[in-house]
């Protein structure tokens, strides 16, 4: 279970906001709240600006407090040049938008003794879809952060890519034991990958991405921490997979990928008609 102090998490959240450029930095709540006169001047960025009168009124939206983390974690990421250009990144989603995608009530699919590709299992594979974004805010407001130009803009500059013309496709995966994934680049109608693992559990500590070079020789894993994520541009050599190891519980992560119009199962996208522009 996740305890999120509040008062202290909107404090947090004003400061992201702030340092990603979503709010007037002449505005200060801390002296609103203790009745500083001046006039309140704070506006998001995105929709209609609106008045401030109170602490509480700061309160972003979910949407936007995603852009703001989103931005945040971006702006630190740590990047690796071998075996080929990937990044770590941390904090990625706030917490409320974290318990809320941890709580999805998807049932884990049966692996059934089959694995190695996730396509053996489409059928009962999750997304961020229309259908659950109808039903749950969190997959909407996940999407339409990623969505946001804002977002899109800093995948481009920080990792160095083009997304113009492509569609985001999020899946929520749920790994359980027996689970692995044979080495793979990704190349060929996904434009960017990025991989946020979820579950808290101590024992998924090891259960990261692991990383192979262009002979497909395992040289790595990647950290595998709630909140943190990995990303590469998929090109010739990015190969990657899961070694096949004990899973403990349910390893949960959001498979997040830009795809090309050359893209099949249109339903899998969170906006079949609406690319990136």
């Amino acid at each position: 279970m996740l305890l999120i102090n509040l008062p202290q998490f909107r404090h947090q959240l004003y400061g992201l906001a702030r340092t990603a450029g979503l709010l007037d930095r002449r505005y200060n709540p801390l002296e609103q709240a203790v009745g500083v006169a001046h006039e309140p001047k704070i506006a998001l960025c995105s929709g209609q600006p609106r008045r401030i009168e109170t602490k509480e009124d700061f309160m972003l939206s979910q949407k936007d407090a995603i852009v703001a983390t989103l931005l945040k974690s971006f702006a630190g990421a740590k990047g690796a040049a071998e075996p080929y250009p990937h990044w770590f990144c941390s904090d990625c989603l706030p917490p409320d938008a974290l318990a809320e995608t941890l709580a999805l009530p998807f049932p884990a699919p049966a692996l059934g003794g089959i694995s190695g590709k996730r396509e053996v299992h489409n059928a009962t594979r999750r997304y961020f879809d229309a259908e659950n974004m109808g039903k749950f805010a969190v997959c909407n407001n996940i999407n339409a952060a990623l969505q946001d130009k804002r977002v899109t803009d800093a995948i481009e500059k920080t990792f160095s890519t083009k997304l113009g013309g492509t569609y985001l496709r999020v899946e929520f995966a749920q790994d359980t034991n027996g689970f692995w994934l044979e080495p793979h680049t990704d190349l060929g109608v996904k434009s960017f990958t990025f991989l946020i693992y979820l579950s808290p559990e101590p024992s998924h500590a090891n259960l990261g991405t692991d990383i192979y070079d262009a002979d497909k020789k395992h040289v790595g894993r990647s950290p595998f921490k709630p909140n943190a994520a990995m990303i590469f541009v998929p090109s010739s050599n990015t190969y990657h997979g899961f070694e096949s190891r004990p899973i403990d519980g349910v390893r949960k992560s959001l498979v997040i990928n830009f795809v090309t119009n050359d893209w099949r199962a249109r339903e899998q996208l969170a906006y079949p008609e609406t690319p990136v522009a």
